[in-house]
């Protein structure tokens, strides 16, 4: 039954393709075969028995049968009308009360049958309805169904017949359709709280990534304003078409950024990685017109394949450390990203070093985002993030990566 009332599960987001359609219909198969079955069942008893007695005894031995046929057919149909559920459901319940009413009162003119198609047709009814209803249905389709199932043998044969034990399992299966239902509920649930905390954790990451690129494009901005300011203070001195350009440039890119990264936040959409296919395009991407760095990459680093991820990394690490640099040490006169491979017996790792000589890095006045972001996005790959002030005038930033499978695919020495 299990495998049964799993078929009720919705389609959203199920995958699709033949594989797909198979797992959908093989429960299917399933049921319509076993709900067939047991109409044949049901019927053995009508052929060859005794004769019904009169008018009303012939009537009723020709309609009661097709009530069990009936409730088969809206079991099948309730995969159709999911939203029907609970219309489904009460009219089949309804249907059986009413077969139990006529045999009961009836019993001297028409010989009942076992009722086996009903009592899994309104199984199947109980635990979909179990699964898709609010709290207040469900109970009442659950006591309906109860009554409908565990009570129809004892009313149709009477307390002495021998048919009257059928109770007894009608009873267990009653059970097991709701205990399958309220599982599969139960599932559901966890399933669409964890799209929910996926889709709140997806916007953080996003917001993340708009306080990236934003803040390294306007304290750019700032940047360039603020010596395009000393230069007109200049005795003699015209403003430098340069700067106003360069301001221009970062000011449209922190548009352009921002009006994409809400539009994600706003579709659910991913954010794209970075066009740079390896380290070194990383760094020199996120670092282009900082204009005080040097970096040093070793020509190993050239022949190292890394997954997209890791690239990802390496690019908003740097770029929002040269972004702290800006905008919490602007007196540093020089800032220094460094990357290589480290040998270690374990396992080859990959450090990357970002300095400068301003030492201030992020203020404890700051929000401290940045750095959580940035060690966010190195412990999700299994490396770590160590950021604080060295001897000197520097503060220095160090992400270990362990190169790997799945990280580094090649790594040629």
């Amino acid at each position: 039954m299990l495998g049964v009332m799993a078929s009720t599960r919705p389609d959203n987001g199920a995958p699709s393709g033949t594989g797909a359609t198979a797992t959908r219909r093989g429960p299917l198969i399933v049921e319509i075969v076993a709900l067939v079955v047991l109409t044949v069942v049901d019927s053995v008893p009508l052929v060859g028995g005794r004769p019904a007695h009169g008018m009303t005894g012939e009537l009723l031995t020709s309609i009661v049968p097709g009530f069990g046929s009936t409730a088969a057919v809206l079991a099948v149909l309730r995969r159709r009308f999911v939203a029907r559920i609970g219309l489904l459901s009460g009219g089949v319940i309804a249907i059986s009360l009413v077969n139990t009413a006529i045999s009961s009162l009836a019993h001297d003119s028409v010989h009942g049958t076992p009722g086996l198609t009903e009592t899994l047709a309104i199984a199947l009814l109980v635990g979909a309805g179990c699964r898709r209803l609010d709290r207040y249905p469900v109970i009442g389709l659950g006591v309906a169904g109860g009554v409908a199932m565990t009570v129809a043998p004892v009313l149709r044969y009477g307390v002495g017949s021998s048919m009257a034990l059928l109770a007894v399992p009608a009873a267990l299966v009653w059970g097991g359709s709701l205990a399958v239902g309220l599982t599969l509920r139960d599932t559901d649930d966890r399933r669409l709280a964890a799209l929910a905390e996926a889709r709140t954790a997806e916007r953080l990451r996003l917001a993340r990534e708009l306080h990236d690129f934003v803040a390294h494009h306007v304290t750019g901005i700032v940047v360039r304003a603020q010596a395009a300011r000393v230069v007109a203070d200049r005795p003699g001195a015209g403003p430098d078409a340069d700067v106003y350009r360069e301001i221009e440039e970062a000011g449209s890119d922190a548009l352009t950024a921002m009006r994409r990264l809400v539009g994600m936040l706003r579709t659910d959409a991913p954010v794209p990685a970075p066009s740079a296919t390896g380290i070194r395009e990383a760094v020199l991407d996120a670092a282009s017109g900082y204009g005080r760095i040097s970096t040093e990459f070793p020509d190993e680093l050239d022949r190292l394949t890394l997954a997209p991820e890791v690239i990802t990394m390496v690019h908003r690490v740097v770029l929002e450390a040269l972004t702290n640099v800006r905008r919490h040490a602007p007196e540093a006169t020089e800032a220094r990203v460094t990357a290589r491979v480290q040998h270690d017996p374990a396992a080859d790792v990959l450090v990357l070093e970002i300095s400068n000589d301003g030492v201030r890095g992020e203020p404890g006045g700051g929000t401290g985002y940045g750095l959580i972001g940035m060690t966010e996005r190195v412990t999700a790959l299994g490396g770590t993030l160590r950021a604080g002030a060295e001897s000197g005038r520097q503060w220095r930033i160090t992400v270990r990566l362990p190169l790997d499978d799945g990280i580094a695919t090649e790594v040629s020495r």
